[in-house]
């Protein structure tokens, strides 16, 4: 049973809190469980630290926070200001409306920030203490995001435009109809139909008044920053502020749907031209490709070697201008492909790549003062720590234990780095990395969340190495209860990852979150299973096309081995996912030789046929499926992920089943779950199905959130608690 919340205690920083109200304020608040542990009330009040930015001088910082409240059902950001000496921190915001973003301008003497105040979000100013709040754009749509130029003389403005390559234009006096005429693939993406897309604006500012001046992607119907996850780290100003760098896949419909080549495009600002840095001028692909098939052994050549094909992204000047660095992954239609860090000369065109030598990707990464090296973060046995590496491609690790790390940037003096950093138990807090020469000394600046662990209790998490069925060793984490008691036999839960290839490394999840499982007297084991990053290219991509092979006995090898520890009740086994965990929670529900009794999946594949038509982004399935349904091989068999598919061993379930979709999911469509529950109750099996009509292939409103919890908590309670 879920532990009971006993009230709610607003803060002075988070000023009135009327729950009665529809539009009050929401600030920080905390809500004290009736026990010592954490319940999904407590984790939805608990403060998200949003970005982070540090004034010119070093002495001064501000940061975004959003809040939820439940009650209200929505969030709200609010931006803080910090002392970096003292790191005392005060609030800037108390409007009802979201302020967020914030950056120092005009020599650290004012904040910029977005604010919704005006009825449409816009770019604002204020001062450094809050005060003499005043408007800078005034653009007829909202502006989504920005980035001001080096001498703060310009702005990036995103905005978005009309987009009718997939979808065409209604006609003019049917301006009511519903109706969509799709004409092309990629008519649906992720959540929301492609009727628009994101564009950068370059804007002027006079101190006073920020005015357009031109659209960098101007009649392409192209996106910048790329949908749906990217954001300004796609685009960069030059050190000059004559050009500007900016991520794009130039590709719309079916050539979208089925690849993943987006480039790194260089914007000369006085002659409006644009010069792609990752491909020559007279590039063209003269290899021809098979749309219904995976891309790994028909890769395009290129005219030259140095072409990438694969995506390419978040570029950054180094301060001398002479060059750009970006992400980059070499394999085009591989979305999980190794992340690698690559560096553009301008002098010579020519391009190097320096973390060959790490065998995982690089997440973010930011410049050294004198541009000599690059600071980055990337995962390595389930943990994410923060790497330098030179121009000869030599790579040193700088942080350690049993965190995740997320880089920020490089403060001013050059000699700090600012990154967030979480564990399974803590969410975000923000650190100055002070940088030494043979280690980094962390500092704590913020601690938003200091009162939730202080009055509560987190179970503890161990690495354990278990051994596979092929004699490899695989890394899991083991989450154990809150007062946990040797002596006592504990219900256990089967964690599995999504992805594919997302690492389980030390996250903390708002949703899928272990300490709550913990909390609720379950012990957790969260496998590092085939197919996941920071383990080297041969685990990474033992699964594409198998899904059903090496990483399903992986979970099986990982169940059973924490059942020979004493405290583990083998008759009370449960296993939960989503996404790719979900098609895994649905294929263990017919091979699992009746270890577990419960399962719950979320967002899962049930049909990998169904799946290859259903979902949008089809170099996915290409990949990872290895073709469409209908390619046969020289015996006439289908592809091995869709003879083994889930839904053809339903006639094998047994065990009860829990079915979570959100209908807004156009990555894997809520009608997988439907078709699952729909079997289950056919073959009568206990089943139940959670459908959430405004969520995607995650959960973001606060009550569908509680929902969300209370129903996996009770599904599970009902079959695994005595």
């Amino acid at each position: 049973m879920l532990a009971a919340t006993a009230f709610v205690l607003p803060f002075a920083d988070g000023a009135a809190q009327n729950a009665g109200e529809t539009n009050s304020f929401i600030g920080k608040t905390m809500v004290v469980p009736a026990e010592d542990v954490l319940t999904p009330e407590a984790l939805w009040a608990m403060g998200r630290i949003g970005s982070f930015a540090v004034s010119p001088d070093g002495k001064n910082a501000v940061y975004s926070v959003t809040y939820y409240s439940v009650k209200q059902n929505k969030s709200h950001s609010v931006i803080y200001a910090m002392d970096m000496a003292t790191r005392a921190s005060r609030l800037l915001t108390s409007s009802v409306k979201s302020e967020m973003s914030p950056t120092f301008i005009k020599n650290g003497e004012k904040v910029a920030y977005l604010s919704s105040e005006s009825g449409s979000s816009q770019l604002w100013e204020m001062n450094v203490d809050g005060s003499e709040r005043r408007q800078l754009s005034f653009e007829a749509d909202d502006v989504l995001d920005y980035l001001f130029s080096p001498d703060g003389s310009k702005v990036i403005l995103v905005k978005e435009v009309p987009n009718h390559a997939s979808i065409q234009a209604n006609d003019e006096d049917l301006p009511l109809t519903s109706g969509m005429v799709c004409n092309d693939l990629m008519y649906k993406h992720w959540d929301h139909y492609t009727k628009s897309a994101p564009h950068p604006f370059v804007a002027e500012f006079d101190g006073k008044k920020v005015t357009v001046v031109c659209d960098v992607l101007e009649g392409e119907p192209y996106e910048c920053p790329m949908l749906p996850f990217g954001g300004v780290e796609q685009l960069a100003w030059s050190p000059d502020g004559k050009s500007l760098a900016y991520t794009c896949r130039k590709k719309v419909g079916k050539d979208y749907a089925i690849s993943t080549d987006s480039d790194i495009y260089l914007y000369d600002l006085q002659s409006r031209t644009t010069k792609n840095l990752c491909k020559p001028a007279d590039f063209r692909i003269t290899a021809a490709v098979d749309s219904t098939r995976s891309l790994e052994h028909q890769a395009p050549n290129c005219l030259e070697a140095d072409c990438n094909m694969g995506y390419d992204q978040n570029p950054q000047f180094s301060p001398d201008g002479r060059y750009v660095a970006w992400s980059s992954m070499e394999r085009d239609g591989y979305e999980s492909d190794r992340t690698r860090l690559c560096v553009y000369e301008f002098a010579t065109g020519k391009k190097q790549y320096l973390t060959e030598s790490f065998e995982s990707g690089v997440n973010e990464f930011c410049w050294s003062k004198d541009g000599r090296q690059l600071y980055f973060t990337g995962v390595w046995h389930g943990k994410t720590h923060v790497y330098s590496t030179n121009f000869k491609g030599e790579v040193r690790q700088l942080t350690e234990g049993q965190y995740d790390y997320s880089l920020l940037g490089l403060m001013p003096d050059g000699k700090n780095l600012i990154a967030k950093r979480h564990s399974m138990s803590a969410a975000d807090e923000v650190f100055r990395l002070e940088l030494k020469k043979q280690k980094v000394v962390p500092q704590q600046l913020t601690e938003e969340n200091k009162i939730f662990y202080d009055q509560l209790k987190f179970g503890e998490v161990k690495e354990r190495w278990v051994k596979t069925t092929d004699g490899k060793d695989m890394l899991a984490w083991v989450i154990y209860p809150p007062h946990f008691d040797a002596s006592k036999k504990y219900p256990t839960l089967l964690f599995c990852e999504g992805g594919p290839q997302s690492p389980v490394s030390q996250f903390w999840s708002y949703r899928w979150n272990f300490q709550v499982m913990a909390a609720q007297g379950y012990i957790i084991i969260a496998p590092n299973r085939r197919g996941l990053p920071g383990f080297g290219m041969e685990w990474l991509e033992q699964i594409s096309g198998d899904y059903s092979g090496q990483c399903m006995q992986d979970y099986l090898s990982a169940i059973d081995d924490i059942c020979r520890e004493s405290y583990v009740d083998r008759e009370r086994l449960g296993a939960v996912g989503a996404s790719f965990g979900g098609y895994s929670v649905y294929w263990l529900a017919g091979n699992h030789e009746k270890r577990f009794k419960a399962f719950i999946s979320h967002d899962g594949i049930f049909n990998t046929q169904q799946q290859y038509l259903e979902t949008e982004e089809l170099w996915f399935p290409n990949w990872d499926m290895g073709a469409a349904p209908w390619h046969r091989d020289a015996e006439g068999r289908a592809q091995r992920v869709f003879e083994t598919s889930p839904h053809l061993y339903v006639d094998k379930w047994d065990t009860p089943i829990l079915c979570i979709h959100g209908q807004k999911d156009f990555r894997i469509e809520y009608t997988q779950a439907e078709s699952a529950f729909t079997a289950a109750r056919m073959r009568g099996i206990p089943a139940q199905l959670l459908l959430f009509p405004d969520e995607n292939h995650w959960v973001l409103k606060p009550q569908n959130g509680i929902l969300w919890q209370r129903t996996f908590f009770r599904w599970l309670d009902k079959w695994l608690k005595k």
